[in-house]
């Protein structure tokens, strides 16, 4: 790939999903390209860029952008996030909205919707104590193909198989030829929309906590700060937010700080 075509293939995603492609990644705009350009019937990575470049047809790069977005989910991935949130977290908010009786999750960059129904089923395994409760999960990603999947709620066998225990595949999902299907159970918990993490996150509404995992790591410090920012105006002072084990907001965000102990798990620093 010419220098200049990377430069602005990788300054383009940028700017619409704030995902950061140093050099050393081409060969990752290669191959989940070049499938876009077969589909296309065109000749190589240089006809695609042209047509980008013609910003012609709009389309291409959405089809562009679906394939670079797209991320890997698995169910309960990192598997103490999760114990986290059912051991620790549950119990506040049962807890501290006992009067009102609800609350919502955010699934920032949901994928394939793992994470989500991965919640759905924690929270289907609490039913006793959630009684008359109203909850809400949302899951939100940059790509329609993806989300697509996510709301279909249909997987392989090689995706249960990755984090899913037996007994909660039998218990939620029901086979369909070679694939399983969530059942309604946690399916209707689960509200997907179409969302861009550098647009104003104020729309979604209010959150009590937010799971925004493995993504910030793909952006610059700009958009980091950026994205962080507009979480924390959309928790209470007693909100949770979990990122990725690699991630962290020490040195881009002073509106979280780390929860002791907790690895991933960061509270608002104006609750003092």
């Amino acid at each position: 790939m010419k220098p200049e075509d990377f430069d602005f293939i990788s300054k383009l995603i940028n700017e619409q999903s704030g995902l950061v492609l140093t050099r050393d990644k081409a060969y990752l705009l290669e191959s989940r390209l070049m499938p876009v350009a077969r589909k296309r019937g065109l000749n190589g990575l240089e006809d695609l860029i042209a047509g980008m470049r013609a910003r012609v047809d709009k389309e291409l790069t959405q089809e562009v952008m679906e394939a670079m977005t797209t991320n890997e989910s698995f169910f309960f991935r990192d598997i103490k996030p999760f114990e986290i949130f059912r051991e620790n977290i549950l119990p506040h908010l049962l807890q501290s909205r006992a009067d009102k009786k609800s609350f919502r999750i955010w699934c920032a960059a949901a994928s394939s919707g793992q994470e989500p129904y991965s919640l759905a089923i924690i929270l289907n395994e609490e039913a006793s104590k959630l009684a008359g409760w109203r909850t809400e999960i949302v899951g939100t990603d940059i790509s329609v193909d993806i989300l697509n999947k996510a709301k279909a709620g249909l997987y392989s066998q090689f995706e249960v198989q990755r984090g899913l225990p037996i007994q909660l595949l039998l218990k939620y999902f029901t086979k369909q030829g070679d694939m399983w299907q969530a059942n309604s159970k946690i399916a209707s918990m689960v509200q997907y929309k179409e969302y861009n993490l550098l647009d104003s996150l104020l729309p979604l509404g209010k959150f009590d906590v937010v799971f925004c995992r493995n993504v910030l790591i793909y952006f610059d410090q700009k958009n980091k700060t950026k994205v962080l920012e507009g979480i924390s105006t959309l928790l209470p002072d007693d909100g949770v937010l979990f990122m990725g084990g690699a991630e962290t907001v020490l040195g881009i965000s002073d509106k979280f700080k780390p929860v002791s102990g907790q690895r991933g798990v960061y509270s608002l620093t104006r609750n003092g």
